[in-house]
């Protein structure tokens, strides 16, 4: 982390403005590639492409929140998927409320999964989806209740290391299981699917896709400025010391437990709006998404970025996903074998990430210290 004159983190620092920029171009230039050049010319765009970016920048904010508690706070989750998940799942009831009499079943309320079920009404988890302002909340505060409650155990029983990773891991597979359950009313193994409209606005048209890149662009960039105004404020030097010494840091008066409750929670609400912007870009969530191998992958794009630099673990989250979609394409079955090399190779010979080594490589002029001046040597 670069310091200051006076020895403090700037909110804002090159890699940060730089990072920053890009997402800013990102948001302005895709569209435009998009929606306003010809199809006819090298420089368009194509829809898969602009979908395909927008599920990246969706898994960098996922990688980020992870990044807010495993990189600072020394929190190594494995259950992060299932924050991501249940954001998706708040955005998809809400798409399927706006389905209404043009699903397959003409239901004017119920959606078509339900009525093939044989429910009779709307069950009460789905009531206020038909808000659009009902939903965004929920999808904030579905993931952090849940993160609040589990943190507020977990910490105060002072459970940390591997045995808090199992249980998070755990708790992502619980909710796996439940949701493939049909009278759970969330799709069972099928999930959310079909969706029409989002705000009024087809969800299929050009400009929605592109809308949506950039809102995701941008959200990534809020939750940026958010997870570093955490970080180089005291409130985030506390979660350093935490991560670094935690006993030594309770010991001198700090209530560590409520610490970890606050950054936990606040970072199960970013990967609650990860997944809410995930799920119109893919048109479909469904329990595997829940699976704990996502959670895992998440762990490996920050370590593969860079563990504690933000910036990074967006880096390696876009860097690992686009590798995926060209192995799944040229040799699917072994994208599995690929991953695993790679989380070796990067925990034996890039330890701190990419962003990390080169911020290590990186020479900044110092000053040099004023030499003493050598005492003259008195006469004899």
């Amino acid at each position: 982390m670069q310091l200051d004159l006076q020895g403090k983190a700037p909110f804002l620092d090159a890699r940060s403005r730089i990072f920053l920029a890009v997402l800013a171009g990102a948001a302005t230039l895709v569209p435009i590639l998009f929606l306003a050049t010809p199809a006819s010319s090298f420089l368009h765009m194509p829809a898969y492409l602009v979908a395909l970016f927008g599920k990246y920048l969706c898994f960098a904010l996922l990688a980020l929140s992870l990044d807010l508690v495993w990189g600072y706070c020394g929190i190594l989750s494995l259950g992060h998927g299932a924050f991501f998940s249940l954001g998706g799942y708040a955005m998809g009831m809400y798409l399927m409320r706006q389905i209404g009499t043009r699903g397959v079943y003409a239901n004017p309320i119920l959606p078509d999964f339900m009525v093939f079920l044989n429910w009779k009404e709307l069950p009460m988890t789905w009531w206020g989806f038909s808000s659009f302002s009902y939903a965004m909340l929920m999808v904030l505060l579905v993931p952090g209740i849940l993160a609040f409650c589990f943190g507020w155990f977990a910490f105060r029983s002072r459970v940390t290391g591997v045995y808090l990773s199992i249980i998070t891991q755990a708790m992502t597979y619980a909710l796996l299981l439940a949701f493939f359950r049909n009278d759970m009313g969330f799709g069972g193994n099928n999930g959310l699917t079909d969706f029409k409209d989002l705000l009024g606005f087809n969800v299929q048209a050009d400009g929605m896709r592109a809308a949506l890149f950039s809102i995701s662009a941008i959200a990534l960039g809020i939750g940026y400025l958010i997870a570093r105004a955490v970080v180089t404020s005291k409130f985030g030097k506390v979660l350093i010391a935490i991560r670094d010494a935690e006993s030594r840091t309770r010991f001198i008066g700090y209530r560590v437990e409520t610490y970890k409750v606050v950054v936990f929670t606040l970072s199960a609400m970013m990967a609650g709006v990860a997944g809410a912007l995930y799920v119109p870009q893919v048109g479909i969530i469904n329990p595997s998404e829940f699976s704990p191998a996502n959670s895992i992958e998440a762990v490996i794009w920050v370590a593969v970025g860079g563990r504690g630099t933000l910036v990074g673990a967006a880096l390696g989250a876009v860097l690992v996903n686009f590798a995926k979609t060209w192995f799944t394409g040229a040799l699917p079955e072994f994208w599995l074998f690929a991953l695993g090399l790679l989380f070796i190779l990067v925990t034996l010979f890039l330890p701190k990430g990419i962003v990390g080594t080169m911020s290590g490589l990186t020479i900044w002029p110092r000053r040099k210290p004023p030499q003493a001046r050598p005492q003259p040597t008195p006469a004899e």
